[in-house]
């Protein structure tokens, strides 16, 4: 069996290092690593998708906030250190408005300089590399433990469809959606998974086909309108996705075409599950109607990979992520337990926090 993990990031050198991550715009022909060593590459990272999964933003953001700290001269003063820090959390927070792991990662690197003001800006500097660090490992943590909730929901032999890229390439290194088929494998089950091609950027095709390729489940890779089809024709018993943000009410949002996807599942009723870290709730806002929905430039689907295929100037509508809500969805895997039924009280009690 190929074990292979994905580490889509990596932190290279110690507090004057630097942030290196796959380039995936360029997967799967092409597999080639960037080297972030200014806070504008790692904003350019993030906006442009070469990094993307609402747990790998956070991480590398909370790296990003690294990178942009190593301007500051140990020398500074600390109103320097920390007008700094504003400023490069600002900025970072610029880049996409929807996955919620982006600003939860700010701002835990913002309170852990509050919380040691007194120390050196040289201590300082060291403090938030292991706090950057310490996100990074918790997420391979907690991913391993959704995969390990999530593989007890399904059975040896079953086909799951699965929408987007919820992997290694979108967290830590095991994913949350697809550790959950990578820790029924090690356990011995055998999973056929349906990938949803995920227009209009592709993140199913590109990356998800391409992660279970290299651990070797067997997987089909479909159309987005042809989903409908393979749960009528019962190739599908269950459908397990990735979320960006999940509100207190359990309405959840995740990339475009999840909602419908939920839908369908409902109409066949096929059990629909997200996996996702507790991380990626927002307990701030009470529904999904409060969701920031990004829009993407039409480009994206007028010429999406460098080819035109619809008529100049037409008009565009091209919202990156969709909302599922909660009464649609049968569980969310965290690693803290299986929130079932979704519902306030129940997220409440297995997050451990309001």
């Amino acid at each position: 069996m190929n074990t292979t993990k994905t580490e889509t990031l990596r932190w290279i050198g110690e507090v004057d290092g630097h942030l290196e991550l796959i380039d995936q715009t360029l997967l799967p022909t092409e597999f080639t690593e960037i080297a972030c060593k200014d806070v504008q590459t790692v904003w350019d990272a993030i906006k442009q998708l070469k990094v993307r999964g609402a747990p790998a933003i956070g991480i590398a953001a909370g790296y990003g906030m690294v990178v942009g700290l190593q301007t500051v001269s140990d020398s500074a003063s600390k109103e320097e250190f920390f007008s700094r820090l504003k400023e490069v959390s600002d900025y970072l927070a610029g880049s996409r408005p929807t996955a919620v792991n982006l600003f939860w990662a700010i701002e835990r690197i913002a309170r852990t300089a509050e919380s040691n003001r007194d120390k050196s800006i040289a201590e300082l500097k060291s403090i938030l590399l292991t706090d950057a660090i310490a996100i990074h490992d918790e997420d391979r943590e907690m991913c391993h433990a959704i995969g390990r909730f999530g593989a007890e929901l399904l059975k040896d032999g079953q086909g799951v469809l699965t929408h987007c890229n919820a992997g290694g390439l979108a967290t830590a290194e095991y994913g949350t959606a697809l550790s959950v088929f990578f820790t029924a494998q090690d356990v011995g089950k055998n999973l056929h998974i349906f990938v949803d091609e995920t227009r209009p950027l592709l993140q199913g095709s590109r990356l998800t086909a391409w992660e279970l390729q290299h651990r070797q489940i067997e997987s089909t890779l479909i159309c987005d309108n042809m989903a409908a089809q393979v749960m009528r024709e019962g190739k599908v018993q269950a459908v397990v996705t990735g979320a960006d943000r999940i509100a207190r009410n359990g309405d959840s949002a995740n990339k475009i075409g999840t909602y419908g996807v939920a839908c369908l599942a409902k109409a066949h009723n096929i059990p629909f599950y997200i996996a996702a870290p507790t991380t990626t709730f927002d307990l701030t806002i009470e529904s999904g109607d409060e969701i920031p929905i990004e829009e993407r430039a039409s480009e994206e689907i007028t010429n999406g990979f460098n080819k035109q295929t619809a008529p100049d100037g037409v008009n565009v509508y091209n919202p990156a992520f969709d909302v599922t809500p909660a009464e649609l969805i049968k569980a969310i895997i965290t690693e803290k337990g299986i929130i079932q039924p979704v519902t306030v009280e129940e997220i409440q009690r297995v997050i451990g926090y309001v």
